[in-house]
């Protein structure tokens, strides 16, 4: 985003200062999103690796009243330095003991039962649904990071709760900040309203680095298992690989103008520079096509690959215009190309407005309920996965209702794991 626009600070800020000072950067003042009330809330965070960290600090600042209370994780080095960063940050706001800091596969049962109203869920993403699940019949509000699943499976389990999250009058917020941005929210009512007439057609474009440093490398001698959990974005078991970890904040907004996930896709992709095993069995590059359920075409391009033309967009193509979205900008066109519409005003922080805007809903018992939705975009990214995976078109349909893909391991302990092959278009099945 750019920074005229966005009084917040970008995750890439968040984590620049964070090498630089050694502790995490705040999110910056945000006094204008304040949620109303006094009800305290109880916070607790699942998953303290940078993106916990990050998404804590913005929740933290994100209202009055607001405590960190638990935390938990797989590996004490993590858990131990995101406890460092906050304290040294919010000394004031976190509340966390050694008593109420949790390790190992169980430590969200434990977090969920240390007196928390609210949690955060940054783990990898696979951890989503059972996750979500304990956190609901716990009573408890819930924010979660994008994708909220992996596999089809997963999605199904977090639909069923999100029905359970209503019924007990349940806040949950998805972390698809896209959602909160303000020229994309003021665009996409102007989309709604018939600015560009009827969609025909689409481009979602997201090509960025290889990430090729990420995780460094896991402890000599550790466990298979504990080396997948360490190196977890390169697993598509865990993460759902690159175009559901990160690609879905971009399907989301296709899926936002079109009201809905689209109606089947066809997808090929592949690995070029991910080949050395340590980068687990992920691909590097899927491009394809989604068609949504008025027939309109999008096209899909994605990568995760150094050294390449960095582009992260939308464009939309209507019957009387064209729209042109991305992180920084908002703007419509007619077909002679002249430009009918810019968001020009002010842009608050979207990472701090998810926090601000579901805390006010717990305190005033507004419904929020978020978790549908982005289950639709989760799969929408998922079905694109397969379909490149296994060089299949599918349906959506059949994904959310038919397909039986559980990317589960056997067992969940520190042990044995073996690596998943590298799925060769064609051949892989498509399940």
């Amino acid at each position: 985003m750019s920074a005229n626009r966005n009084k917040g600070v970008t995750r890439r800020q968040f984590m620049r200062a964070s090498a630089a000072m050694g502790v995490s950067a705040l999110a910056g003042p945000a006094s204008v999103l304040y949620a109303a009330g006094s009800d305290k809330i109880r916070l607790g965070v699942v998953g303290c690796g940078g993106r916990g960290t990050y998404d804590t600090t913005n929740c933290l600042n994100a209202a009055e009243n607001v405590e960190l209370v638990a935390m938990g994780d797989m590996f004490k080095d993590r858990l131990d330095s995101g406890r460092r960063a906050l304290v040294a940050n919010l000394p004031d706001k976190v509340k966390v003991t050694d008593d109420t800091c949790f390790l190992g596969f169980d430590a969200y049962k434990k977090v969920l039962d240390a007196g928390v109203n609210m949690v955060i869920f940054t783990t990898p993403p696979h951890f989503r649904p059972m996750h979500f699940e304990a956190a609901v019949k716990a009573g408890v509000h819930v924010f979660m990071e994008k994708p909220v699943a992996v596999d089809p499976v997963g999605v199904r389990s977090v639909i069923k709760t999100a029905e359970l999250a209503d019924r007990k009058g349940l806040t949950v917020v998805a972390g698809t900040q896209m959602r909160r941005i303000a020229h994309l929210v003021e665009g996409m009512k102007r989309l709604h309203d018939g600015a560009i007439g009827e969609l025909v057609a689409g481009q979602c474009v997201r090509i960025g680095g290889g990430m090729m440093d990420w995780g460094g490398e896991p402890p000599v001698g550790v466990s298979d298992m504990e080396w997948h959990l360490r190196r977890w974005l390169f697993m598509t078991w865990l993460s759902g690989d690159f175009i559901a970890e990160m690609h879905v904040h971009n399907l989301d907004l296709v899926n936002w103008a079109f009201g809905g996930p689209p109606a089947r896709c066809i997808m090929l992709g592949g690995r070029q520079v991910r080949t050395d095993p340590k980068y687990g069995d992920v691909y590097d590059h899927i491009s394809g096509e989604y068609e949504y359920p008025n027939g309109a075409r999008v096209e899909y391009i994605g990568s995760q690959i150094d050294g390449l033309s960095v582009r992260c967009d939308q464009w939309f193509v209507g019957t009387k215009g064209k729209a042109f979205m991305d992180f920084a900008q908002a703007v419509i066109y007619d077909h002679a190309g002249n430009k009918t519409w810019e968001y020009n005003g002010e842009s608050p922080s979207p990472v701090i407005r998810q926090h601000a805007d579901q805390i006010a809903a717990i305190r005033s018992g507004a419904k929020l309920n978020e978790a549908v939705r982005i289950a639709e975009s989760s799969l929408t990214a998922v079905m694109g996965r397969m379909s490149a995976y296994t060089g299949r078109s599918l349906k959506y349909e059949w994904a959310l209702k038919a397909s039986k893909l559980d990317l589960s391991p056997p067992k969940y302990e520190l042990g044995p794991l073996d690596m998943p092959p590298i799925a060769v278009p064609g051949k892989t099945p498509l399940i």
